[in-house]
């Protein structure tokens, strides 16, 4: 074999070895995360009814994002995303940490929600919300009144 055709085979494999190792190495599959959620044990810091902004701030950190208003609630957003070669970036994991706060910002209640299938879905809560908001005690006793049924007190004999 001549000197011209031993440079040209190694040429050859030289550049079939650079394609396949670009292929190889341009098919891989990354992985980014994006933004923050505090930790259940980060959480657990967090006592409903007695923290306040200020201190769920100094305890966890400022929020991804908040409320609507400067008075709004706080909000943890931390999204995992996979990259696999030119296809567009997909997210696969996404968590989401609400901390709501009542009229005088203390912390009224603690979620933790999950991306399953497309679907938000609530993961975790500390404490759920009533429905009776807005209402006194007395309101509900004299809402009461007549709504009993003479079924209730005298046995059905």
């Amino acid at each position: 074999m001549t000197q011209a055709g031993r440079t040209a085979g190694r040429l050859v494999r030289a550049t079939l070895l650079g394609s396949a190792l670009f292929l190889a190495v341009g098919c891989t599959t990354l992985y980014r995360n994006h933004g923050y959620a505090p930790t259940d044990e980060q959480l657990s810091e967090v006592l409903v009814g007695v923290d306040t902004r200020g201190t769920v701030s100094d305890v966890i950190g400022p929020p991804t994002a908040s409320g609507v208003t400067n008075e709004g609630d706080f909000f943890y957003v931390q999204s995992r995303f996979r990259l696999y070669g030119p296809l567009e970036p997909k997210e696969i994991e996404r968590e989401v940490v609400a901390i709501r706060f009542d009229g005088d910002g203390v912390v009224s209640n603690v979620e933790r929600f999950g991306l399953e299938n497309g679907q938000v879905v609530a993961l975790s809560r500390r404490v759920t919300d009533d429905n009776v908001q807005g209402t006194t005690f007395l309101r509900q006793l004299f809402g009461s009144i007549g709504q009993f049924n003479a079924g209730d007190f005298i046995g059905d004999g």
